[in-house]
């Protein structure tokens, strides 16, 4: 099934684009995605150590199942005051 990925800051500095969109199994969970985006962009492994990742305005989990077109950010915190 086909789940569109949106990224930034240093994910999105290190792929050298913002979207992806990425094929992976039916009933997959975003921990299976991000293990997918792991062997597909090993530069960007460390990164994902920290992205939060956010489906429909909400944090998920790992364990979070995956639907056919979804859109999954997996956003990187930001330090500040």
């Amino acid at each position: 099934m086909q789940i569109h990925v949106r990224v930034n800051g240093p994910l999105s500095r290190s792929l050298g684009r913002a979207r992806l969109t990425v094929e992976i199994a039916p009933n997959a969970t975003i921990g299976d995605l991000v293990n997918h985006l792991r062997v597909q962009y090993p530069e960007i492994t460390n990164a994902l150590n920290y992205a939060v990742p956010v489906l429909a305005g909400s944090h998920c989990t790992a364990a979070t199942h995956l639907v056919e077109g979804q859109e999954v950010a997996l956003l990187m915190p930001v330090a500040g005051g």
